[in-house]
């Protein structure tokens, strides 16, 4: 494992800032104020909180990493407008062929090199479920992304919107980040099924990434989330493992050193 800093900056929702080797990366942006959006002729999402940084703040980046391009609460309005501000967009590959642009389709386990900063970037897809078996006609395409320094996968892993599953299993077989960022906030918009990870499911990763720190996101800013940052945090102490979380505050960037 390399020795890196990380830089993490918590928008809002699933959006997070990773500066990382003198490149910036951006997770599924939303920067919408709050309000409501119809998902489908069933579901209804709503939005609760404005981001903690505008996308003017956030300037441009060198790449977003989005899991997926169909749902507002990882994608919004202004999360859309904003990946012009990138060089690349990296998403699933039905993904791309609806946003074209700098959108660029990657299968789970494919990879490219990012160029630039101190040396460029390894970027990996891989695989993601978001909610339970049988769920992927209605959830659509998703994907995770892993980012390596020296080698693929060695720095930090963005698992998307999914649920501890069998592909998050075989990424912690393959690879070793020591950073994991979890969507963590069991959302729950179609009824009492999760659909992204709840405690039980980090907790599962936290123990298949054992060297790696823990982050959760995507539990604050909208209705459909049934678990806090809070939920979280208590349930990794009552387990004993409370150091291998991370915590985020909104706007405020932390420095990681690994």
């Amino acid at each position: 494992m390399p020795s890196f800093d990380a830089t993490l900056t918590l928008i809002g929702g699933p959006t997070v800032l990773i500066e990382l080797a003198g490149l910036r990366f951006l997770t599924d942006p939303t920067f919408d104020e709050p309000g409501l959006y119809q998902s489908g002729p069933t579901v209804t999402l709503e939005k609760t909180t404005a981001p903690a940084l505008s996308a003017d703040q956030v300037g441009a980046v060198d790449a977003v990493l989005l899991s997926h391009d169909q749902h507002m609460d990882n994608l919004d309005r202004a999360g859309r407008a904003f990946l012009a501000r990138a060089k690349s967009t990296y998403t699933t590959p039905v993904g791309a062929g609806r946003l074209g642009g700098n959108a660029i389709g990657l299968a789970p386990w494919q990879g490219v090199r990012f160029e630039g900063g101190r040396g460029g970037i390894h970027v990996t897809a891989t695989p993601a479920r978001h909610g339970p078996p049988g769920i992927e006609p209605l959830a659509g395409d998703v994907a995770g992304f892993l980012l390596g320094i020296e080698e693929p996968g060695d720095a930090v892993y963005f698992a998307g919107d999914t649920v501890w599953y069998d592909g998050v299993a075989e990424v912690a077989r393959r690879y070793k980040p020591a950073l994991v960022i979890l969507n963590a906030g069991s959302a729950e918009p179609r009824g009492c099924f999760h659909l992204t990870m709840d405690a039980n499911d980090a907790i599962e990763t936290a123990h298949a990434f054992p060297q790696a720190k823990i982050v959760g996101v995507h539990n604050e800013g909208w209705r459909h989330f049934a678990e806090s940052a809070d939920d979280l945090a208590q349930a990794f102490r009552a387990l004993g493992i409370g150091e291998r979380l991370q915590p985020l505050e909104r706007g405020r960037a932390v420095r990681l050193s690994f």
